[in-house]
């Protein structure tokens, strides 16, 4: 682990354990250094991180300070979404109105003849290619769909049309990348990524995406609760 990043996550967790609480000031860039024994670039550098993903703000002329609303989602970093849109760029490869198959039917719990749009794009940060998308949305949900949407958020095109979404079911696995996903990326095949399977549903209860993603250099983090019935179901009690 970059040094950088042990000193992100040991800020991340120091704040979880309220050492530094909400609303409270972190220790200067100089003392800190002196403390992970690193130089005040690679503070600032995991400061930055920090900052990206909404924990902690800056605050001109007066220091970084802990954000009042950061516990408030058991998400603490996605390597994914630490990015701006303004920061990731889509190359789109395909869009298109397919007829769903049995999977997708079931899925959004469509009748025979209702089609879903199919699109491909490829995201990239700072000019690399980090993530192949493959996603499905219904038709009837978003008639006007278009390639400039796709190019720039998909969940804020879906707010614009007045959708409010509730929640996603995620599922992660660990991939070994073939021959066509290494061109796309430009990378080696055989190298290990993260298939990501997503599944968005609004507060109606309607599943209005279903993706399929493959992304290099894919980490995540979460706080969960100790659950002490799941411990005792495991065991056998």
């Amino acid at each position: 682990m970059k040094k950088k990043d042990f000193v992100a996550e040991d800020l991340l967790s120091k704040i979880y354990q309220n050492k530094y609480k909400a609303g409270g000031k972190l220790p200067t860039e100089r003392s800190l250094a002196t403390h992970y024994k690193v130089s005040r670039y690679t503070i600032r550098e995991a400061l930055k991180k920090l900052i990206k993903i909404g924990t902690v703000k800056s605050i001109q002329g007066s220091g970084i300070f802990v954000k009042d609303d950061y516990s408030k989602s058991p998400l603490i970093y996605n390597s994914l979404t630490e990015n701006k849109f303004k920061e990731i760029r889509s190359e789109l490869i395909y869009l298109k109105r397919i007829i769903p198959d049995n999977v997708l039917k079931e899925i959004f719990d469509i009748s025979d003849n209702e089609e879903v749009w199919e699109f491909k794009r490829v995201r990239m940060v700072d000019y690399r290619k980090i993530q192949i998308e493959v996603s499905n949305l219904p038709c009837s949900y978003f008639e006007d769909l278009s390639e400039e949407d796709i190019k720039n958020s998909v969940h804020s095109y879906v707010f614009e049309k007045g959708y409010k979404i509730s929640h996603f079911i995620t599922t992660y696995s660990s991939v070994i990348l073939g021959k066509a996903d290494a061109a796309i990326l430009n990378c080696k095949k055989g190298i290990s990524a993260m298939k990501i399977v997503n599944r968005g549903i609004l507060e109606s209860s309607k599943v209005f995406e279903y993706s399929e993603m493959i992304v290099l250099d894919y980490s995540v983090s979460y706080i969960s609760p100790f659950n002490e019935k799941n411990l005792q179901h495991r065991r056998g009690n």
